[in-house]
């Protein structure tokens, strides 16, 4: 297997999760509405491609491995987008400086993936898209010893595979019970499988939809920049005229057959040309019928998809600059926190963060956003407040990429977050600070009321789609009919003989009048012994962010 073929796979394997990522979606268990596996494995394995894209067919196979695999640590999103990043750092690895691989190479490289996937996560979960990755791993070294075919051994990592995770509802009930297999398994199933159909000879998947589709994705505000490109090449040369010359209008009605933005300016002695064209050769052989090419200046032929492109590239990169400029450490302590909303963003930021990257639920920011927001931060130590579970993983990433040190705490909502920034005292250094602040966030106990995004059966619950979810420390607590009655009962059961504070956050679809009958609600039940305090969160998903601490 050369550098071409592993390079069009992973190309090919990216176009293919990104079409069945909304099938990989409703795998889900938990009917919240999140960044959910199949988009986060999607968007993981596009940096991967975009990386690719630009290599020459004859780079070696361990140069396209290391390629892909370094644009996906960076481009990681959620646990499953850096599980599947590990597993494709660990196979660069094995494949480190190989011009060619067979399938011996291929196994060993697929089982140090898997074994750096499975020292990443501190309590391993078998059903899930370790074992199936394990269960490919060990099946490609059985096959191997008999078979060197790359081809071979990758058709019985997928067999393998796809048994594993035909078995991951017998290994993990919550999936029996939903009627489901693991997402992150089968995202990756769908990845080693489209990888096979290329080994096979099969053409790579295209992504049809990006072939006229405009740079939807770069807002800002540059019309050049959204402009649809008909003809690749934009070709200028000017003729030296002949003494017979015909009528340059002939040679303007000819490009204008070929090709379109055609200026061509008659003189006296020369005829200056412009066209935009497919076809940049013919628009020159048709010119030597009215006379010869001058020296200076010369033909000039540009390929304007290129150069589109490379302006996006320039333009996108540009907007991240404006968002986050490279600082030099100059103070002790730094903060960058993860948060959507108006509000609780400057939250975050009256209590000291330095950066705020959005995200959260649905949204989940890549290991390179959280880096770029740690560079961007003014300090030696940077402390690190994913608040959500979902993004601890990709926070963690950033820690080997950073030119400071980084301590990522295990903040998993936005009130521990919270919790943790206003516990830190400078007095205390790094590891007093972290330890502290860490002690402050796991006192909180955060209930967050949400919306089920499909029909589901959890944890005996039977839910609906629409229907009010009460989620209690992150577990489904019960579900509703009715916003504010949901919200005041979860209220109460996150209340306890210790609770000093309340803090109820409202989120963007909540009107202000409704969120003020809730807090008069609690504040009537609960106030004479404990302070209630109601903030504007304008956080998206959640309707009430409630703390209790």
């Amino acid at each position: 297997m050369n550098g071409k073929i592993l390079k069009d796979a992973v190309c090919s394997a990216a176009v293919t999760i990104e079409q069945k990522r909304k099938e990989i979606d409703e795998l889900n268990v938990y009917p919240v509405p999140d960044g959910d596996t199949g988009t986060n494995m999607s968007m993981t394995m596009t940096a991967a491609r975009r990386a690719l894209s630009v290599l020459p067919d004859d780079t070696p196979i361990g140069e396209v491995a290391e390629k892909a695999a370094s644009a996906m640590l960076r481009g990681a999103r959620g646990n499953s987008g850096v599980i599947l990043s590990l597993l494709f750092r660990g196979f660069a690895k094995g494949l480190a400086e190989t011009e060619e691989a067979d399938g011996q190479a291929i196994a060993n490289a697929v089982e140090i993936g898997v074994q750096a996937a499975y020292k990443s996560v501190m309590k391993p979960t078998e059903g899930t898209i370790l074992t199936v990755a394990r269960m490919g791993a060990e099946q490609a070294q059985l096959t191997a010893r008999e078979n060197h075919d790359p081809v071979a051994v990758w058709e019985e990592i997928c067999r393998a595979a796809a048994e594993a995770l035909a078995n991951t509802p017998e290994q993990l009930p919550i999936l029996k019970k939903a009627g489901v297999v693991d997402a992150g398994g089968k995202g990756l199933l769908t990845i080693w499988e489209a990888m096979l159909a290329v080994f096979h000879g099969e053409t790579p998947a295209e992504p049809v939809a990006e072939v006229r589709r405009k740079p939807e994705t770069i807002a800002i505000g540059r019309e050049d920049l959204e402009e649809e490109i008909k003809f690749t090449y934009c070709t200028e040369f000017i003729v030296e005229k002949k003494k017979d010359c015909p009528d340059a209008f002939k040679l303007r009605a000819y490009l204008e057959t070929i090709g379109d933005c055609v200026v061509v300016v008659d003189d006296d002695e020369i005829i200056k040309v412009h066209v935009h064209t497919d076809n940049p050769g013919k628009a020159l052989q048709k010119a030597l019928e009215f006379g010869q090419f001058v020296n200076e200046p010369k033909p000039k032929i540009e390929n304007m998809r290129i150069q589109h492109a490379g302006r996006i590239r320039e333009a996108h990169n540009a907007a991240q600059d404006e968002t986050y400029v490279r600082a030099e450490p100059e103070k002790q302590f730094g903060f960058v926190a993860v948060a959507a909303g108006e509000g609780l963003e400057n939250m975050f930021k009256e209590l000291g963060a330095d950066c705020v990257v959005r995200g959260g639920q649905t949204m989940n920011p890549s290991t390179e956003d959280i880096l770029r927001a740690i560079h961007a931060t003014p300090a030696k130590n940077v402390f690190v407040l994913p608040n959500n579970k979902n993004i601890i993983m990709a926070a963690e990433q950033a820690v080997s990429l950073a030119d400071r040190n980084v301590c990522v705490l295990q903040t998993r909502t936005i009130p521990q977050g919270l919790s943790a920034l206003m516990a830190f005292d400078d007095s205390l250094d790094a590891e007093g600070n972290r330890i502290a602040m860490t002690r402050a966030f796991e006192l909180v106990n955060t209930g967050q009321i949400t919306f089920a995004a499909r029909d589901s059966e959890l944890e005996g619950h039977k839910i609906k789609q629409g229907e009010v979810l009460a989620l209690e420390n992150g577990k489904l607590s019960f579900t509703d009919k009715e916003l504010n009655h949901a919200a005041y009962k979860l209220t109460k059961r996150l209340v306890s003989g210790e609770t000093c504070f309340i803090t109820i956050y409202y989120g963007e679809n909540v009107e202000e009048s409704t969120a003020e009958q809730l807090f008069e609600k609690v504040q009537e039940k609960f106030g004479e012994k404990i302070e209630v305090q109601l903030v504007s969160g304008g956080q998206p998903v959640y309707y009430y962010l409630i703390a209790a601490e």
